[in-house]
């Protein structure tokens, strides 16, 4: 689903602070669009593409405990204690990376005291209170929504943030209840709160924060994704930078199986292509953290009063601020 804008909203009010374009305006300036798309079909889609090219690629319920290596080979040793081998170890085993930790020792988040709820709902339950057709975010003290649709409209998206500190659980699939969802959201604008009723699973989990890495290789293995980058999702944007850092990497290596280069010249270069461009993205996301979330009427003032402004004065400049991020070919 493509948004036709980008909206700044009062979470209680509904009004719109502020917007900027997407659409075929971001297509027609970027030379590609943007989307919204459901993280499940993104992964099928990826699995099709996969098991095209290498059918046996895929194993599940196989979790890996860490890595071996020598000159000629990398292998990634199982919990049964199987150790598979290839030429390299891509560790893209995400937040809790067992590679990671084998590789630079335990890692030490912090907690933002942020919590997340998530749900998708179909936008036919929602009727007059359905989300529109943008990419919200819904802000207030303390607090902030985002809203967006997905499968062609026909499914609406949110992500609640809360600032709270009596809950740390880091996962994905703890479920909270739909009564500690709607009295985290009273006296929200009824979008908000109909997604949250209409919610058949309110998913939650803590919001950690992590600071950019130095190494993410070691010899033959290399970190990607949320393993070497985790990042606030408030920039939205932790499943594109694994993307690019597997078409970047992937394009290093070929250079290497060709015969080209050496693979650490090859490991290098896919690190410093990448490392500063994800650590950037992760510095704005923990920056939006604190603009989502004003409280007093002068903080609100100071940070949304310019969006307000720009938004009617400079359209352009404000379609634009954004362009180093939705701009960047990962080709090039």
């Amino acid at each position: 689903f493509t948004p036709v804008a980008g909206e700044f909203r009062n979470g209680r009010s509904g009004k719109v602070i502020g917007s900027f374009k997407m659409g075929e305006s971001m297509e027609e300036r970027l030379g590609a669009p943007y989307w919204h798309i459901h993280r499940a079909d993104l992964i099928a889609a990826l699995e099709v593409a996969l098991r095209e090219r290498l059918p046996s690629a895929i194993r599940t319920g196989m979790p890996v405990t860490g890595y071996d290596q020598d000159a000629h080979s990398a292998s990634v040793i199982l919990e049964t204690g199987e150790c598979i081998s290839g030429n390299v170890v891509v560790g893209a085993d995400g937040i809790k990376s067992a590679i990671r930790t084998q590789m630079l020792g335990e890692a030490k988040p912090r907690f933002t005291r942020n919590v997340a709820w998530r749900a998708v709902v179909p936008v036919s339950k929602l009727g007059r209170h359905a989300p529109p057709p943008t990419a919200s975010v819904w802000v207030g003290e303390g607090k902030h929504a985002v809203t967006y649709l997905l499968r062609k409209g026909t499914l609406a998206n949110l992500v609640g943030v809360v600032e709270r500190d009596d809950w740390s659980v880091e996962s994905w699939t703890e479920q909270g209840t739909k009564q500690e969802a709607m009295r985290d959201f009273a006296g929200w604008h009824p979008t908000i709160r109909k997604i949250i009723d209409e919610a058949e699973a309110l998913f939650r989990w803590a919001l950690f924060d992590r600071e950019p890495l130095d190494q993410w290789c070691d010899g033959r293995v290399a970190l990607l994704g949320d393993a070497c980058h985790p990042m606030l999702p408030f920039m939205a944007q932790g499943a594109a930078m694994a993307i690019e850092d597997g078409y970047t990497l992937a394009s290093e290596l070929s250079g290497e199986l060709s015969g080209e280069r050496e693979l650490d010249a090859a490991l290098a270069d896919y690190f410093t292509l990448r490392r500063d461009r994800t650590a950037k993205v992760q510095m704005a996301a923990r920056s939006n953290m604190g603009t989502f979330h004003q409280r007093s009427f002068v903080g609100k003032l100071k940070t949304y009063a310019p969006i307000w402004l720009a938004s009617r004065i400079v359209p352009d400049k404000v379609d634009e601020r954004n362009d180093w991020l939705y701009g960047h070919d990962v080709t090039a």
